[in-house]
């Protein structure tokens, strides 16, 4: 296909978990802190119904963003609530299906965490390729920052996680 018989699209998606109490600690010992499908140990973990994982929940938000398709929410609380499906990579695969569906192909992934804990700077290329893994694209195409932006805001102070995800994607021109 010739480029202008593609048409581009991106979308940007947001979410943010605040770290779990001392007392929801105590009452799931086992949780661990879960970040782009990984879990990263010896951390205080994000709270939520499902595993919480902020990345994975700002790339589904995305994603929605492009197919006009919700996931989290409605969807995403029956997988939770009604199903016990807790793992953020399920309802990641529900908005790529959505997405293959409209015959989108997703061409690149930038995430932009905010947070000053915990340290992530070893923990970004393992990231990025358990997300190549989970999206179909090669690590190249995956942008992945953090900051802590300077302890400005709430995350910035160690309170919880922020992530922005802007996603791009194309399909072919059927018109």
């Amino acid at each position: 296909m010739r480029q202008n018989d593609w048409i581009y699209c991106t979308a940007v998606g947001q979410d943010s978990h605040r770290f779990m109490t001392p007392a929801e600690r105590a009452s799931q010992p086992e949780r661990p802190l879960v970040l782009g499908g990984l879990k990263i140990p010896d951390e205080m973990p994000l709270a939520g119904n499902s595993d919480a994982d902020v990345l994975l929940h700002a790339l589904t938000n995305a994603l929605s963003g492009l197919t006009t398709r919700n996931i989290l929410g409605r969807r995403a609380d029956r997988l939770c609530l009604d199903q016990g499906i807790t793992d953020s990579a399920v309802y990641l695969r529900e908005a790529l299906a959505d997405l293959a569906s409209g015959h989108w192909e997703l061409v690149h992934i930038s995430l932009s965490v905010e947070a000053a804990r915990p340290r992530l700077a070893d923990w970004l290329e393992p990231i990025r390729d358990r997300l190549a893994g989970l999206t179909g694209l090669r690590a190249g195409q995956i942008g992945l920052t953090a900051t802590s932006g300077e302890g400005l805001s709430a995350f910035g102070r160690g309170d919880g996680m922020m992530v922005i995800c802007l996603v791009s994607a194309r399909r072919p021109d059927l018109v």
